[in-house]
């Protein structure tokens, strides 16, 4: 990776709603410009992200989308409204701080929600939009929803057990004792931690964030270059915004169609496209990253045998690359 660099440029941005959308820019201030598309939904920005770009020859555009990082109000705490926080908001968001950057058209990078997020605003601005790479392929439909939060439990039945308890104990179940044990399915057992995630008693904002990052940590925990706790070793105000975040996000599928990203990836045409994937990648499967390149006829996909959902060293040199390449 590139050696670390600071931003030249930074300001808040403010988008309606009372919302301000942390932005920053770093590298050259004349080169390509490139939008670097976080995850989560609600993880916020991170400085390590830039060093995938040569400072001499990229302007790099970071942002905090709503709610999360630096952006204000933080839904770690209930002066959030997360009314305001859907995606059509947050691809207005780009939109609107494209414009203000004077930019006219940039390059898009970014993993996991960040690729929904990109897939999104490139279907629906894709003369704005001059390449995209992405490493780690996910498109929030409710068959990956479904699988991150109830099908991954197959490998971890103990594990989804406690994350399914923390929102359904033994008392609550009906009829008692019964296998048939509610919520019923990865939908409900959402919901039930979105409500969590708005109770006005902290403690039980924190212990709910904390139980959904233990299930996050699991969910990866096979990767053979995987991070360890990479959800639970969040500071505890970045971990009760993410939670909150997601939980609405995939309490409500994203606010998308289903399978409406892959249906529409012929509206990239004409945009080059690097996606990456790991093939240990347990809590978002490769099935999505091979559907979109399936449909999409300017993307290459290269399959990273050593690499789950948090990278490894092959994926990190892949990235870099792949950056390198549309310069």
């Amino acid at each position: 990776m590139y050696p670390p660099i600071e931003p030249h440029d930074e300001g808040m941005l403010d988008v309606g709603d009372g919302n301000l959308v942390h932005w920053s820019v770093s590298g050259n201030p004349a080169g390509l410009p490139a939008a670097v598309v976080h995850g989560g939904p609600g993880s916020g920005s991170s400085p390590r992200t830039r060093r995938y770009f040569d400072p001499e020859r990229y302007r790099i555009v970071q942002f905090d989308q709503r709610n999360c990082g630096r952006s204000t109000p933080h839904a770690s705490t209930l002066d959030a409204d997360l009314r305001h926080n859907t995606t059509d908001h947050l691809v207005a968001d780009m939109e609107r701080l494209r414009e203000h950057l004077g930019i006219d058209r940039w390059l898009l990078f970014g993993g996991s929600w960040g690729s929904t997020l990109i897939l999104t605003y490139a279907e629906r601005h894709p003369h704005r939009v001059a390449g995209i790479v992405i490493d780690g392929v996910t498109s929030t439909r409710r068959r990956e929803r479904d699988w991150l939060y109830e099908g991954v439990g197959r490998f971890f039945p103990a594990q989804w057990a406690a994350f399914r308890d923390h929102v359904a104990p033994v008392s609550d179940r009906t009829p008692a004792g019964s296998a048939d044990l509610a919520p019923a399915n990865a939908a409900d057992l959402i919901a039930a931690y979105a409500r969590l995630m708005g109770s006005p008693d902290p403690a039980v904002r924190a212990a709910a964030a904390q139980a959904w990052c233990a299930w996050e940590d699991t969910a990866v925990s096979l990767e053979p270059n995987g991070v360890p706790d990479a959800y639970s070793g969040r500071p505890d105000d970045a971990k009760l915004a993410m939670v909150r975040i997601c939980t609405h996000y995939f309490a409500n599928a994203a606010w998308l169609e289903e399978g409406v990203l892959i249906r529409d990836a012929d509206r990239l045409a004409g945009i080059r496209g690097v996606l990456l994937h790991g093939r240990f990648d347990i809590s978002s499967p490769l099935e999505t990253a091979w559907l979109l390149a399936e449909r999409w006829p300017d993307a290459t996909l290269t399959v990273v045998e050593d690499s789950g959902h948090t990278g490894s060293d092959t994926m990190r040199t892949l990235i870099r690359e792949a950056l390198d390449s549309f310069v």
